[in-house]
């Protein structure tokens, strides 16, 4: 009990020796340059577009459900890019973390916390869709701009709750041999198990219960469409493009969290996941990137490329559908 209290309450835990293999991955080209590098691409291309996202969404005459879960998801969106800059200058110095213990457990939280926002706020889209178009008498009562705050008051504070875990471990380490000193690298085996758990529960909370929800309802959505004879092609962008982003984008992030923190893997395969684990965590950043810009290029409709050019989702569908 004293011990965990100790792991708990101090400020670094240091870990004197790690193996040849460790040090290699530690001071690769991997870590120190293509990450990095992808990581600034990502905060180039994604700040500048999710704030002025943020600002036609905000200066819209009319605000909506649909709005509202949009600007919710770029505010997810901004959050995540802003945590870049810290694990740039992280990996550009040679993973060596100069900015303290606390700021450490804060990046890291917001990090996977900002991630599992935006997968919740895609959800809430697909949900608001599948009411309006499915179930459009009941849309009237249930597509209020209320209902979708409350919605979104609620999907922050399950994120932010979720993810006091990752504040009660120390993430820095101070490695001696190596002189550097990780953030969220070199977790003790103990503090991998004692994460485990969390991590399975918000691996099915936080990413398959959302997935299997945002692609029934815009399955729904489609079958709807078709039966009633109504332009469908939108919907199929949407629901293709949806399958691509959870795919692409969270599915291995999520998958592969779930073995890295896994007491069941070797050294050696513990080396191999850290080079997937890193890279699909920067692959599930680019969605940031992708929200203002992607279903502009889906658009067919001139009129509604004009509306969508900064939106997240184009599946904008007049009312008497």
């Amino acid at each position: 009990g004293n011990t965990k209290m100790q792991a708990i309450t101090r400020n670094r835990c240091v870990c004197p020796n790690i193996d040849n293999k460790a040090t290699r991955l530690m001071t690769s080209a991997y870590t120190t340059v293509l990450l990095p590098f992808v990581y600034l691409i990502i905060f180039i291309v994604g700040f500048p577009a999710n704030v002025l996202a943020f600002w036609v969404l905000i200066r819209k005459n009319k605000m909506t459900s649909s709005t509202t879960f949009l600007i919710s998801l770029t505010v997810a969106d901004i959050l995540l890019i802003l945590m870049l800059p810290f694990k740039i200058a992280y990996h550009f110095s040679g993973n060596n973390w100069i900015f303290g213990e606390h700021m450490c457990r804060l990046v890291t939280a917001s990090f996977y916390g900002n991630m599992y926002a935006s997968i919740l706020c895609l959800m809430c889209i697909s949900i608001d869709r599948y009411i309006a178009l499915v179930h459009p008498f009941a849309s009237k009562v249930l597509r209020s701009q209320k209902i979708a705050c409350y919605g979104c008051l609620v999907l922050w504070v399950a994120v932010i709750g979720s993810m006091i875990p990752f504040y009660m471990i120390n993430q820095t380490h101070n490695i001696t041999t190596m002189t550097i000193t990780t953030c969220h690298d070199a977790l003790p085996s103990n503090d991998q198990a004692f994460l485990f758990p969390y991590v399975i529960t918000i691996f099915v909370v936080g990413f398959t219960l959302p997935s299997c929800v945002t692609l029934f309802c815009y399955g729904s959505v489609l079958r709807t469409l078709i039966r009633n004879k109504k332009k469908y092609l939108f919907a199929v962008k949407i629901t293709a493009l949806m399958l691509v982003m959870f795919i692409v984008c969270f599915a291995p992030s999520n998958i592969i969290l779930v073995f890295h923190y896994s007491d069941k893997s070797g050294h050696e395969k513990k080396d191999y996941l850290y080079y997937i684990h890193t890279l699909s965590l920067s692959v599930s950043s680019f969605n940031s990137c992708l929200d203002p810009f992607i279903y502009y290029y889906v658009s067919d409709e001139p009129q509604e490329l004009t509306s969508v050019t900064l939106s997240t989702t184009p599946f904008v569908i007049p009312a008497h559908c």
